[in-house]
């Protein structure tokens, strides 16, 4: 059962400044950024290890480590890297078994189907899954290098700064053997993908209102994801399905960062505007996004971005669209690649519906939240998707 003490505790990370040591942006250094851009960083080097290296992939422990090790950073909190992992080295399993003492006491081992038992091993089993947990590793220094190279032309000549800079080399340089780190190293369009990326970290979502805690469009899409594997994973999807269904939440607003956000509003204000931005959105990303990453990756992002709130399957390499309609049962294979659109929709709903509650619940209660939570609770209340029932998300949380 997905709680709402798992759904406020992943928002917890929005909260989370980074580097509130150092000179750095006032917005787009927040933990959930940070865990977002990881996990971009994470599918690019795990796309390269099975396309370079021939290596197989268990995606359902990438994101469910990646997962992890966010909840574990969110109840750690903001320690200093080298102190963290001297505490680690030293203290770790008792560390370790703090954070699964405190998350039993938040309900979020509610969920079923072993998640307690998997988030344990991950923490204490070395060998459990270690492939996945080397690209996350890798996929954590390369995000903080990227913060870093920002922070650095500011802090330059500060106490310590040369160390950090080293330090986080040094990190990288460990994983050089995966295909994927030693591309984005070169600095051409690998590097300038995930770049592009990045500036989801600074457009920021209701821009029109004053909002506590702010997210940005790529914290957005990593709660989308995570709700959308979640959710998944409660009606029984098969794995390419919880592949599918996550990496499609994470990537549903890539668009965005070619067009920033339009909000539903304008979109529907004129006829067929709609339409046309879909059009204008879906050639910018053919001009704009697959020549930066490899042609045999097109294919797959075009599948997670257009059309991106419809059920569909994949027929001998034809996508087959049900639209709003419930994938049927005998497609749950993961020969079908299925993917619930509709899934991915009514967690973005929801994550606007949080965004709006959390904010009144702090106390910046504006009528442009006023009025999105209450449009969105009044059409999602008693909802049922893909045969999960959403209304009883949305009834977690009413002001």
């Amino acid at each position: 059962m997905i709680t709402k003490e798992l759904l406020e505790l992943i928002h917890e990370a929005a909260s989370m400044q980074r580097w509130n040591d150092h000179i750095r942006p006032h917005n787009g250094f927040t933990e959930l950024d940070k865990q977002a851009h990881k996990m971009v960083f994470a599918y690019v080097l795990a796309r390269f290890e099975e396309s370079d290296h021939g290596l197989e992939i268990d995606w359902c422990h990438l994101i469910e480590g990646g997962l992890f090790e966010m909840l574990h950073r969110i109840l750690l909190t903001d320690i200093k890297p080298p102190v963290f992992h001297r505490l680690m080295a030293k203290k770790g399993e008792q560390l370790n078994r703090w954070v699964i003492e405190k998350l039993e006491e938040r309900n979020i081992f509610a969920l079923e189907g072993g998640f307690k038992e998997r988030f344990t091993r991950y923490f204490f089993d070395p060998s459990y899954c270690a492939l996945e947990k080397k690209i996350l590793r890798a996929s954590h220094y390369l995000a903080t290098d990227w913060e870093f190279k920002i922070i650095y032309p500011f802090c330059k000549g500060f106490y310590g700064v040369e160390e950090t800079k080293q330090r986080i080399a040094n990190e990288i340089e460990d994983h050089y053997d995966l295909a994927g780190v030693q591309k984005i190293s070169l600095g051409l369009k690998t590097a300038n993908f995930l770049d592009l990326i990045g500036q989801l970290r600074f457009q920021e979502r209701w821009s029109q209102t004053p909002r506590i805690p702010r997210t940005s469009v790529l914290g957005h899409m990593l709660v989308v994801a995570i709700m959308s594997y979640l959710v998944s994973y409660e009606t029984g999807a098969c794995r390419k399905r919880l592949y599918n269904n996550y990496f499609a939440g994470l990537f549903h607003d890539l668009p965005e960062v070619l067009t920033r956000d339009i909000v539903s509003p304008v979109k529907s204000a004129i006829d067929e505007l709609d339409s046309i931005i879909k059009e204008i959105e879906n050639s910018q990303i053919e001009e704009k996004i697959f020549p930066l990453l490899p042609e045999g990756w097109h294919s797959e992002i075009e599948y997670f971005t257009q059309d991106e709130f419809s059920n569909k399957i994949i027929i001998d390499g034809k996508v087959n669209s049900f639209g709003k309609e419930n994938i049927p049962d005998e497609f749950n294979n993961d020969i079908y690649s299925p993917l619930d659109g509709q899934i991915i929709r009514g967690c973005d709903k929801l994550a606007v519906f949080l965004e709006a509650y959390l904010s009144v619940r702090y106390g910046i209660d504006t009528h442009v939240l006023r009025e999105g939570y209450n449009n969105t609770f009044k059409l999602y209340k008693d909802s049922i998707i893909c045969g999960y029932n959403f209304g009883k998300l949305f009834n977690y949380f009413r002001l």
